[in-house]
């Protein structure tokens, strides 16, 4: 294992010194013996703002994607690539900058909606979504296994009932139209199967819908998003299986992509047994944390993967403010409870990269890793802002790598993963308090303390102590040859 310890300019590059004053000690108690789930990676989904980065100018555009998917970046390994619905000519944007990603569909002139055919060339349009497209010969590029997924969040509107991909007149409402089951199940296998063909990579799994059975989507909302009922969803799930196997294609269908843990549940308890078989991995968004449990549980019931395959958790009504720790240390929290109590397969972020947000006089939202404004033209300078979220990000993704298998941890606020030959223990942990922590770890074991907080990124020393309000990773292998600051272990 590699270990990376770069700092962003002009911050420290070594845990300080103990603070004056009291001190608390937490013991660390890893659960070596009993390691979980083998852990393959973190991503993000492409979606927005890789429609609208991948149309900026090459070296842009290769920074941005090494501070992601680059080895000295966030390592990312994994992205989800969102197959856009795709509105009517003519009517209006998003208000979220880049939501409007283009369907591959097209309808010549004069011709009605309900006469497209999947079958006929004419009604296909190959070219489109250029700037997502980018986005997976980048990520090809920088890693050497990558896992790629297909996602959708809405029908292309003529398969709607509303007549556009923002949702049905009410929240509630279904907005696939009765019997259109086995037509869009088509239209995103065919995609699936056309991106492999011309973009060299292979979609592991296709996800058909998005935080279904919530009343999130509706007619005029800011982005593409649809209703499913969990009769439908069942419906859908058999339709992709199908057309996935007409393609000939070795992807499998990922579900159901629930806003929560508690819905996923209720969604899931209502497939029939043969399609919760046509399921090849389980995948569940953390916006909620009721239940988590009991999703781990379904998936090892079921012999199912798991992914955690979207979340952002910014500290609610936290302005804008990219050096700010509220919201990373919040983040930071959440991704521990994630891995403790998912125990997923991989951890996927939701918009790696965001709009600015604090405009005329208001305070904005911490959302995303990377702040840039996206509503710039293309062919500009763009300034990148990386957050304090970007480098606790980099907490976790930098040294929990795949393969590394998840390890139970008794104290509740670190995380723990034990490397495939048994030597390297890495542990996260979170100290959101406002007292230092001494981090008492396991006999034997002896490594470095890389720290991120309000004045740190990074940083790299060998004392086992948490700062207030910081994020510290242990990275400790057993006996003699243990890391230290730059060297390679």
């Amino acid at each position: 294992m590699r270990v990376r310890c770069l700092l962003a300019l002009a911050l420290a590059a070594s845990v300080p010194a103990l603070a004056a004053g009291p001190s608390v000690s937490v013991p660390l108690r890893p659960d070596i013996a009993h390691p979980t789930t083998r852990f393959e990676g973190w991503g993000t989904a492409l979606a927005w703002f890789a429609n609208v980065t991948g149309r900026w100018p090459l070296a842009q555009k290769q920074h941005l994607a090494d501070l992601l998917y680059g080895p000295d970046g966030l390592g990312f390994t994994i992205a989800r690539y969102n197959i856009g619905g795709g509105n009517p000519a003519g009517t209006a944007p998003f208000s979220q900058p880049g939501a409007d990603v283009p369907g591959f569909w097209h309808l010549p002139s004069g011709d009605s909606a309900h006469a497209w055919n999947p079958d006929n060339p004419a009604m296909w349009n190959r070219s489109a979504d250029p700037g997502q497209r980018w986005w997976l010969e980048a990520v090809r590029r920088r890693v050497a296994t990558p896992i790629f997924e297909a996602f959708s969040n809405s029908p292309p509107w003529f398969m709607t009932v509303s007549g556009r991909t923002s949702g049905a007149a009410k929240a509630t409402q279904n907005n696939l139209r009765p019997g259109m089951e086995d037509a869009f199940a088509s239209y995103l296998a065919r995609v699936v199967a056309q991106l492999q063909l011309r973009e060299h990579i292979r979609f592991r799994t296709l996800s058909p819908f998005n935080e279904p059975d919530t009343d999130y989507w509706y007619l005029g909302n800011r982005q593409e998003g649809s209703h499913w009922s969990p009769a439908l969803q069942a419906n859908m799930i058999d339709a992709t299986a199908a057309a996935l196997k007409r393609q000939g294609l070795a992807t499998v269908v990922s579900a159901p992509d629930e806003t929560n843990s508690h819905l996923f549940l209720k969604d899931w308890a209502a497939y029939p047994p043969a399609t919760r078989r046509r399921v090849g991995q389980i995948n569940v968004h953390s916006y909620g944390t009721v239940h988590q449990t009991g999703v781990r549980d379904a998936a090892r019931a079921a012999g199912i993967r798991l992914w955690m395959s979207e979340n952002d958790t910014p500290l609610r009504g936290d302005p804008e403010n990219f050096q700010g720790m509220a919201s990373p240390l919040a983040f930071a929290e959440h991704v521990v409870l994630d891995l403790k109590r998912l125990q997923p397969a991989a951890w996927v972020f939701w918009q790696a990269v965001e709009n600015i947000s604090a405009r005329h006089g208001r305070g904005g939202s911490n959302w995303g890793l990377i702040k840039t404004d996206l509503l710039a033209p293309a062919d500009t300078v763009h300034v990148l802002h990386i957050t304090r979220k970007y480098w606790a990000m980099a907490q976790f993704s930098r040294y929990i790598r795949p393969g590394y298998r998840l390890i139970p941890v008794q104290d509740m606020d670190t995380a723990g993963a034990l490397s495939p030959d048994g030597r390297t223990l890495v542990l996260v942990h979170v100290n959101g308090g406002i007292t230092p922590r001494r981090l008492g770890i396991p006999s034997g074991w002896h490594g470095i303390a890389i720290l991120t907080d309000a004045h740190h990124a990074l940083a790299c020393g060998n004392r086992m102590y948490a700062p207030p309000r910081s994020i510290v990773t242990l990275v400790l292998r057993r006996g003699s040859h243990a890391p230290h600051c730059g060297t390679h272990p």
